[in-house]
């Protein structure tokens, strides 16, 4: 009887401290499948302790995006302070202009 209750008592302290650890991580469900992730290890969107400026999006993305709005052949990119101004034509041979902000690449203007 007592060979039994010890046996049991062995069996829950072998079990909590195998669960102890399992709390400490988290789990991340993704295009790559499932994976343990530290808590506090920094993730790579993660921003909040990055003191580095924000990256841009280049003159190949902006033209890119530029593209997508509706510009058939880009004449001339320009940079300005806070966006990229892409002039060029669309498919009818009209003129056409869109500005990219450079830090989010969201289009602020058609004209």
């Amino acid at each position: 009887m007592i060979g039994k209750k010890w046996t049991t008592a062995l069996a829950a302290v072998a079990l909590l401290g195998s669960a102890a650890p399992s709390l400490a991580q988290g789990i991340e469900i993704g295009r790559d499948g499932v994976r343990l992730v530290d808590p506090n290890a920094q993730r790579p969107g993660d921003r909040r302790d990055d003191r580095r400026p924000a990256r841009e999006i280049g003159e190949r993305d902006a033209i890119r995006i530029a593209r997508a709005e509706g510009v058939r052949e880009v004449d001339d990119v320009t940079r300005t302070r806070n966006a990229y101004r892409v002039m060029g034509t669309d498919r009818r041979g009209d003129d056409i202009q869109v500005d990219v902000d450079r830090r989010s690449g969201d289009v602020i203007a058609v004209r």
